[in-house]
């Protein structure tokens, strides 16, 4: 595996869900190498959220966990690709689709103001056959949420 501080640049997984919407709602992450190995897994439960406030959860999320992987120096010179399965989201980040929820638009800034920390960020739409492991990583968390609860 390359070492950590000499990573110049990554590809990240990013999946949110809900169930229910709003429901409880959880956000999966994966974090790979250039040539696509993973590098590191993470997900975390978010409480009652819709969907598309778990999909920008999702990217905070992740956004913040890098800057802890990776050291915040390493990651002023580091170009990230964000790969998501929610249109909307990526749409929404790229300045090509309104916000009009006031819930969105503060996750939005949320986004935009954790963008600084790295060199450069691009955000691609992909089908959701490509983000398995990060919607396994939501489903998983769930799943144990509901659990904890005695949900089942």
């Amino acid at each position: 595996m390359t070492k950590l501080e000499s990573v110049k640049k990554i590809l990240v997984y990013t999946d949110g869900g809900s169930r229910g919407n709003p429901g409880p709602g959880a956000v999966g992450v994966v974090v790979c190498n250039v040539h696509g190995e993973k590098i590191k897994g993470y997900s975390e439960y978010l409480g009652k959220v819709t969907n598309n406030e778990a999909e920008y959860g999702a990217v905070i999320f992740a956004l913040k966990k890098m800057k802890h992987l990776f050291g915040k120096k390493n990651t002023k010179n580091m170009e990230v690709e964000i790969n998501s399965d929610s249109e909307l989201l990526v749409k929404q980040l790229e300045g090509k689709y309104k916000i009009v929820n006031s819930r969105i638009g503060e996750l939005f800034l949320k986004v935009w103001n954790l963008r600084i920390d790295y060199k450069k960020i691009k955000f691609n739409s992909i089908p959701r056959e490509k983000n398995r492991e990060a919607d396994a990583l939501v489903n998983q968390c769930l799943d144990a949420e509901s659990k904890a609860q005695g949900l089942f």
